[in-house]
């Protein structure tokens, strides 16, 4: 076999060599790490270097003569491409959240074979499931191997990157503060200790911030809390010695990130533990001992920090008007280089990525982008996660749409946004299809609920004007954003999820509006804005039927009217778009000058 041509078959085929070694019959091997985290260190891209599909989410099972991936639909093209010539199988599921990778293992393997899965990596809720199938099936489960131990010779190592932290004004509740307010929790719900090991919950309990996983500003850790004191589990040398001595202040003590399975193991006779299923791996619970009680419960802070305080939220409009301005800065360079006949270097996805970023970069507060730039010229528009690489992008040349899906992490916020702009000409099919995206992002924009309003509920009210065509996308709607953190979390997710009580919305989430549609091999379109929930400000809005809220669009950056197609429009809607871009031109004009503000002035001319 010839590595050169064909190193994914070699790396299959040294992870069957290592099956074969432990008497196993397959693996499983998800998306995750020991936090379940969505962007992954290095060290845990085991699925991506075995299969060689680079999207953020799939589920992978090897056999010892079959290898199937199970994407959702925002990943079908892309996996398509990257899986060519691999010997694995595509296997297009509904949802990200399907468990049809389950079906297929009982389906391939005899009774009485054996199944591995990393229980360190590996969602107690996700373990149950997968339990339920292969049980009944006669599998038996083996969840203390990691294959890739042996089989990933080269495998990276734990991140270094020092800790630092989020300090005010920007960090507005303290870390004693947080503290506090996560133990009233944990009193409430009868437990005297919570562990926690989601990366965001952590960083923002403790005011921490770090760069261990791409894009996003956390750091690899766990964290037990009892009622008088913490405990942080982090690798040796990460946390300066002037931050440990000022957590050491808050009663937080530091030891060893491998120490955290067996400080869950000492606890004492009687103990009562509070986890969150979804949020912790097989693996650390397993080291629980049968004498604590444990209570399986959402982490409180996942609930506290989805609700943005007023401070906050002032900060938060800050960054978007600095994002704001970047993108002013930016495509009004874009376009001036589109319309230059004498430029000899073409314009491409990848210059996109460059500029852009570069022109957050020179914005106050900006850290770091929030996720991976999505820049896709027509065809490539129509994959929802695609990224342009050397290897693989588009020239902006000829006619046809732009689909720009970015965002940025800033001191005082998270920002995520997508536009599409026209290059040349654009045809009616083009302009209907825009049109009706717009409509479905100024439809639930506009939305008024009553508080405590289950997010899925909301989901169909974006989709509503497509629909009304024949027309749907495959991904959410809407997911909920950070406080300079994760640039998705929850616990709102406004898509066809089945609804759950802590999925009610409430003043101060901050969640995406991003309907889309896409016509694979021709173009793609998302139309993106963040908001914010707030009471409802119209007084022909009584409270006879309680407190309702209304969406507060944050994200300021024109949305292309050249695109529209006024017979689509409604007067109404006609009327929001303007509004919206009048608030759009006086936040941003005087954070730009130039050509950027000339760009700002022409693209919120009122239609």
């Amino acid at each position: 076999m010839d590595q050169r041509t064909s190193p994914i078959r070699l790396r299959l085929q040294r992870v069957r060599d290592t099956l074969a070694q432990l008497g196993i019959s397959a693996v499983l091997v998800p998306s995750a790490d020991p936090h379940l985290s969505e962007y992954l260190p290095e060290r845990w891209q085991g699925r991506q270097w075995l299969s060689g599909f680079t999207g953020s989410m799939a589920t992978l099972v090897v056999t010892t003569d079959r290898a199937a991936l199970f994407a959702d639909s925002r990943y079908w093209v892309q996996a398509e491409a990257e899986l060519a010539g691999t010997d694995i199988d595509l296997v297009r599921i509904p949802t990200g959240a399907a468990v049809h990778h389950i079906d297929w293992i009982v389906q391939q393997l005899p009774r009485g074979s054996s199944l591995a899965v990393d229980g360190n990596v590996l969602g107690i809720a996700a373990a149950q499931a997968l339990h339920a199938g292969v049980d009944k099936a006669g599998i038996s489960l083996r969840t203390d191997i990691d294959v890739f131990d042996t089989a990933w010779p080269d495998r990276p190592g734990l991140p270094t990157a020092p800790v630092y932290e989020h300090t005010a004004p920007q960090a507005p509740l303290s870390r004693a503060h947080k503290l506090r307010q996560v133990r009233e929790a944990m009193a409430a719900q009868g437990a005297a200790h919570h562990f926690v090991s989601t990366v965001d919950d952590v960083a923002w309990i403790l005011n921490l911030r770090g760069s261990d996983v791409s894009y996003n500003p956390v750091f690899l850790a766990h964290l037990l809390i009892d009622p008088a004191s913490a405990t942080l589990f982090v690798a040796d040398g990460k946390v300066p010695a002037d931050l440990a001595a000022a957590l050491q202040t808050d009663g937080v003590r530091l030891l060893p990130y491998a120490e955290a399975g067996p400080s869950l193991a000492a606890l004492h006779a009687g103990a009562t533990l509070l986890v969150d299923p979804r949020r912790v791996t097989l693996g650390l619970r397993e080291h629980v001992g049968n004498s604590t009680a444990v209570i399986e419960a959402i982490n409180p802070s996942t609930l506290f920090k989805s609700r943005k305080g007023a401070a906050e939220a002032a900060f938060v409009r800050e960054a978007m008007a600095q994002d704001g301005a970047a993108m002013c800065e930016f495509y009004a360079w874009f376009e001036q280089a589109l319309a230059d006949t004498t430029r000899t270097e073409p314009l491409t996805e990848l210059t996109v990525d460059e500029h852009l970023s570069a022109a957050r970069a020179r914005r106050p507060g900006f850290v770091g982008l929030s996720f991976p730039t999505i820049a896709g010229f027509n065809a490539n528009g129509a994959m929802p996660h695609y990224r342009a690489t050397g290897a693989s992008h588009a020239a902006i040349t000829g006619h046809g749409l732009l689909l720009i899906d970015s965002g940025g992490q800033y001191a005082g916020g998270t920002t995520d946004i997508t536009r599409v702009w026209p290059i040349g000409n654009v045809t009616p099919a083009q302009r209907r299809d825009y049109t009706l995206v717009l409509k479905g992002t100024l439809a639930l924009s506009r939305t008024r609920f009553p508080r405590g309003t289950l997010s899925p509920m909301l989901d169909a009210i974006a989709r509503a004007p497509l629909w009304e065509h024949g027309l749907d996308y495959g991904h959410g709607t809407g997911h909920g954003v950070g406080y300079f953190l994760n640039v998705h979390e929850g616990p709102q997710s406004i898509s066809k999820a089945i609804p759950e009580t802590h999925m009610a919305m409430v003043p101060g989430m901050i969640t995406s509006i991003e309907p889309g549609l896409y016509r694979p091999g021709q173009w793609g379109i998302r139309i993106e804005n963040l908001v914010l929930n707030v009471p409802c400000a119209n007084p022909d809005v009584t409270n006879e039927f309680g407190e309702f809220l209304e969406f507060e669009t944050l994200t300021l950056c024109p949305i292309d009217t050249r695109c529209i197609d006024p017979s689509l429009m409604r007067a109404d809607e006609v009327a929001w778009l303007n509004r919206y871009h009048a608030v759009v031109r006086e936040r941003l004009s005087p954070l730009v000058a130039g050509a950027a503000l000339a760009w700002l002035l022409a693209r919120t001319e009122p239609i």
